[in-house]
């Protein structure tokens, strides 16, 4: 866990998991049925991408449910829409194109690290003097006064990596994908057949950066600030009991936030967290009941939570990072999710199905 990100060089060509995936490792571990959840948290969601890349690559896992916000349910869908056409290749395949295309995508954008912050290697783009005038302008002026209703660069990308309709017809695995309703304040899920391109901007609408996304007259924004990710539609939905957290929001850090940054940024991860934190004390109640004999007549169902982060790894990341689309970066991400992936494997595969491996109370309350 000590392990520093910084940015990595691209990959030799000899690595199959970045241009044509290799074939699932054959291991003596048999296939057990999960749910995924996928935390958002912007361009750290590359590490998902390689948390989800090393699982496929194990293939020991039958995936039942995935839920997702923002750049989680980005991952989802992706994943659910590859492993619905064409099994773990296709999945494995589909969520590097969708993250190369986010690369390539944002060459020449404001979101683009400096000199500077190369010269640093920090990860973030703190010294972008492109990415403060958009900072600042965000505080001057909302997205309705700035810029056209529809111009979120993510649209193309999205209907470059998804067929909806085939994640309409998928029944292999169920997909959960979270917004925010901004009149009602309340959760909104989107399943298999109302995931559409606008339910995923939607899920991922910073509001400070675009306009509201409307589906069926109601109005979305960021899924973040109300579930991030949601567990609930795992529970009452799906058979396994076993839920494998990709958390990116870091739930402790190293110091005391004194700078504007990073007391903003610990506003971030706090707001990000606040969710996941209310439904791990909800399940972590419901534990105690049924351990001490009441589970309202079998009603009340034992979850067994997981969790796969990288707290003292992403800890060091301020908020700026999550807006780093530089292709080096996010392989570093990759590569990190694949190793945190690798040790969650060898430490806790045998616990999947029998126990939590995580201690919520220690973790979360």
């Amino acid at each position: 866990m000590g392990e520093t990100i910084t940015p990595m060089p691209s990959p030799p060509k000899s690595r199959k998991t970045r241009d044509t995936p290799a074939k699932p490792a054959r291991n003596n571990r048999k296939r057990k049925p999960i749910n995924l959840a996928l935390q958002g948290g912007g361009t750290h969601g590359a590490f998902t991408w390689g948390v989800l890349d090393r699982l496929l690559e194990e293939d020991c896992f039958t995936i039942e449910g995935i839920s997702g916000t923002s750049a989680g349910a980005m991952n989802a869908a992706v994943l659910a829409n590859g492993l619905a056409k064409g099994g773990i290749n296709e999945a494995r395949q589909a969520l590097h194109d969708f993250w190369r295309r986010v690369a390539d995508a944002a060459r020449f954008s404001p979101f683009r690290p400096s000199l500077l912050d190369h010269w640093f290697k920090l990860g973030g783009i703190d010294y972008s003097p492109s990415y403060h005038l958009m900072e600042l302008s965000s505080r001057i002026a909302s997205p309705y006064q700035t810029g056209p209703k529809d111009h979120n660069p993510l649209r193309k990308i999205l209907q470059q990596s998804l067929d909806c309709e085939a994640l309409h017809e998928c029944t292999a695995v169920k997909l959960f994908v979270c917004a925010t309703d901004v009149l009602s304040g309340k959760i909104k899920v989107f399943d298999n057949t109302e995931v559409s391109i606008d339910a995923l901007l939607a899920s991922a609408c910073l509001p400070h950066l675009f306009q509201a996304v409307k589906i069926g007259g109601r109005h979305y924004w960021d899924g973040g600030f109300m579930g991030n990710p949601p567990i609930y539609p795992l529970i009452y939905n799906c058979d396994s009991r076993d839920v494998l957290i990709v958390q990116i929001n870091p739930m402790n850090i190293p110091s005391l936030p004194k700078s504007p940054q990073a007391i903003l940024d610990r506003v971030n991860t706090l707001s990000f967290n606040s969710s996941l934190v209310r439904e791990m004390r909800a399940i972590a109640f419901v534990t105690r009941m049924i351990e001490a004999g009441f589970d309202d007549g079998g009603r009340l169902k034992r979850m067994f939570i997981h969790t796969i982060d990288a707290e003292t790894q992403l800890a060091k990341l301020g908020a700026a990072s999550k807006y780093n689309v530089d292709w080096d970066f996010l392989q570093g991400l990759f590569e990190l999710g694949r190793r945190q992936a690798t040790r969650f494997l060898r430490q806790h595969y045998d616990s999947v199905g029998r126990a939590s491996s995580t201690d919520i109370v220690a973790k979360f309350l």
